[in-house]
């Protein structure tokens, strides 16, 4: 699973990790996260992240 990165935040998103704060659990491929979901730091929805 790829790792991606926040364009505007430089926020990682790591699969193996998850977003816990979220309720994404660890295992969850970038390609799952739910609609809606959006970088923790910023609030930047998906479209603005790109594999790191």
């Amino acid at each position: 699973m790829t790792k991606h990165r926040c364009v505007i935040c430089d926020y990682i998103y790591d699969p193996a990790e998850g977003d816990p704060g979220s309720g994404i659990d660890p295992g969850t491929a970038f390609e799952d996260l739910p609609d809606g979901w959006c970088c923790p730091l910023c609030g930047a929805d998906t479209s603005n992240f790109e594999p790191a």
